[in-house]
């Protein structure tokens, strides 16, 4: 269940990084909504993190949650903003990826 937690903070630390990317090219009431995206998202994403932490390792747990985070965020960067994805990009993703994966094997 541990690990369950920490993958959904994860994934709610890339919506909240989806939220502030939408706002950035929105105005008025519309970024307003994406800022308040931002915000409940950060606050989900920041209780299940603590959450994790309370059976996982801190620094197994953040450097997971980040690595979630960053993986889903240069995803959502190069499929929905249109970011560029060449060859060394996806390369130390996949680096990044292997490495949480690694992480979750050797952490108790």
């Amino acid at each position: 269940m541990k690990w369950v937690l920490l993958i959904i903070a994860g994934l709610f630390e890339v919506a909240f990084a989806f939220c502030l990317g939408k706002a950035k090219f929105s105005s008025g009431s519309t970024a307003n909504m994406w800022l308040l995206g931002f915000i409940v998202s950060l606050v989900i994403s920041m209780g299940l993190l603590y959450k994790a932490t309370q059976t996982l390792p801190i620094g197994t747990a953040y450097a997971v949650w980040t690595g979630i985070g960053a993986v889903g965020t240069v995803l959502l960067g190069i499929f929905i903003f249109k970011e560029p994805a060449h060859f060394w990009r996806l390369f130390f993703l996949c680096t990044l990826i292997i490495s949480i994966i690694g992480l979750k094997f050797v952490s108790h």
